[in-house]
């Protein structure tokens, strides 16, 4: 699979599940991240556009995203941004093992996840940024950050202030 790259000195933005709504206090909180990430259920192509206004976006599709211009993502994507490559996927179920990578990057649950895991490809960060759209059940409105650079991935889930 060919590779979106990116050099970046600014942070990821990484947003995942908004399912048709994309708050203002997410915008904000990316507002300083180059390039954005959406995870899929992306729920309505005008919350791309609105991300698109802030920074390039690479986004996946979602298992929501069934219609229209969200159909037409890929499942699955590779982005390599600063020389680590990333694998962009929106259910965790459906990664491509085949896909080399130091970090996968999912949704789908709209649980947080940012863990690093020893595996025999190496050690990877499994990061899910949670859902930024409407609430599910009691979790909480997350996004994510991550800040790349020669000395790796650094990572961090933010909670909207709401």
């Amino acid at each position: 699979m060919p590779a979106d790259i990116v050099e970046t000195t600014s942070p990821v933005g990484v947003i995942s599940d908004t399912h048709g709504l994309l708050r203002d206090e997410a915008l904000a909180l990316l507002a300083d991240c180059h390039p954005l990430i959406h995870l899929g259920d992306v729920g309505d192509p005008a919350i791309l556009e609105r991300l698109s206004g802030l920074a390039p976006v690479f986004a996946v599709r979602g298992n929501i995203d069934r219609e229209g211009e969200c159909a037409t993502l890929p499942s699955h994507r590779r982005l390599v941004v600063n020389g680590h490559d990333l694998q962009l996927v929106h259910d965790i179920a459906d990664i491509d093992a085949q896909m080399a990578f130091e970090a996968v990057l999912h949704g789908h649950s709209h649980k947080p996840r940012n863990a690093w895991r020893d595996e025999a490809a190496g050690r990877q960060l499994w990061f899910n940024p949670g859902a930024a759209g409407r609430r599910r059940f009691r979790l909480p409105i997350t996004l994510g950050k991550l800040w790349i650079d020669a000395d790796g991935i650094r990572s961090a889930i933010i909670h909207l202030p709401l």
